[in-house]
């Protein structure tokens, strides 16, 4: 999927005249994890109100310059909005990791993408499965919060599963070799 303006790396500010765009809408999913759509300058404040610390972006073009700066830390995990292009398992990983590292020193993060529907829900369950909950609790939670998600997308939730799988299988304990 293209970025406002069509083209990757286009100043999420600046729309074209006639073009409608996403509005902005923040949805908590807990305490500490937000999912929004885009965030744009103008927004920012009222992100920094909500007192994130960590923003993980799955668009493909650059947020604004403001969430590169502290309070914030941005994490870009640019990602296709596809059936034909999943999510990368190491980007789910990636992501889920860092916040949950986050979420348990007591931080808040925000999962932003286009529309808040997909690829920010993706990650929002991946983090809550790393966080203890299973593939089905963490959607049903979120769609709970945040009822324009769409965690059951088929490209979605093959993903969800897949990082639910491989979590699982990289947090067992080694087992010593039977001697």
């Amino acid at each position: 999927m293209v970025g406002p303006g069509g083209v990757a790396g286009i100043n999420p500010d600046m729309e074209p005249p006639g073009t409608e765009q996403p509005s902005y809408d923040v949805s908590a999913i807990t305490d500490s994890l937000f999912i929004a759509s885009i965030i744009r300058t103008r927004h920012v404040e009222h992100v920094r109100s909500l007192g994130v610390d960590l923003v993980l972006s799955m668009i493909w073009f650059a947020p604004p310059r403001a969430l590169t700066r502290p309070p914030f830390r941005l994490m870009r995990l640019p990602s296709v909005d596809s059936p034909l292009v999943p999510i990368p398992l190491f980007m789910l990983r990636r992501g889920a990791s860092a916040a949950v590292l986050v979420l348990e020193s007591g931080g808040r993060v925000l999962i932003f993408c286009l529309g808040g529907i997909h690829r920010s829900v993706a990650m929002a369950s991946c983090i809550l499965i790393a966080r203890g909950m299973s593939a089905d609790e963490a959607m049903d939670t979120i769609v709970a919060k945040r009822p324009v998600a769409d965690p059951r997308a088929h490209h979605i939730e093959r993903q969800i599963r897949a990082f639910e799988r491989d979590w699982l299988r990289r947090q067992r304990p080694k087992t010593a070799p039977v001697v």
